[in-house]
């Protein structure tokens, strides 16, 4: 039984993992959209969430927050002055994860993940 077990793996190392869903997160600011395994997207959407509601709060420790996690500082400007306000009136459900089907070189089941409304 997997209790108090939460999130996916996804074969790597901790570190490797965050650094692997940071730079998800950040290059779906920088595209609005990329095209990646349904694992990863269901593992980055709760991160990119998390990133959208600190950056509609819009203050200083909110930005401080998201550069934790977001290192450039051109994609932190544009998700707090271009993404945020566009959100602004939604309560949540900022992404959405469309499935592709299977890739033809390994069959891994291929997502699409989008910011809603970008």
């Amino acid at each position: 039984m997997r209790h108090n077990i939460k999130g996916r793996k996804l074969s790597r190392s901790t570190k490797h993992r965050k650094a692997l869903l940071r730079n998800l997160a950040t290059e779906l600011f920088r595209h609005n959209r990329i095209k990646t395994t349904e694992a990863k997207a269901k593992s980055v959407q709760p991160i990119a969430e998390r990133l959208i509601t600190l950056a509609k709060r819009g203050d200083l420790h909110a930005r401080r927050l998201a550069a934790r996690d977001i290192y450039d500082p051109a994609i932190l400007q544009k998700l707090f002055d271009d993404i945020a306000p566009v959100i602004e009136s939604e309560a949540g459900g900022y992404t959405r994860i469309y499935k592709l089907g299977p890739r033809q070189g390994d069959a891994a089941n291929v997502a699409l993940i989008e910011i809603v409304g970008v």
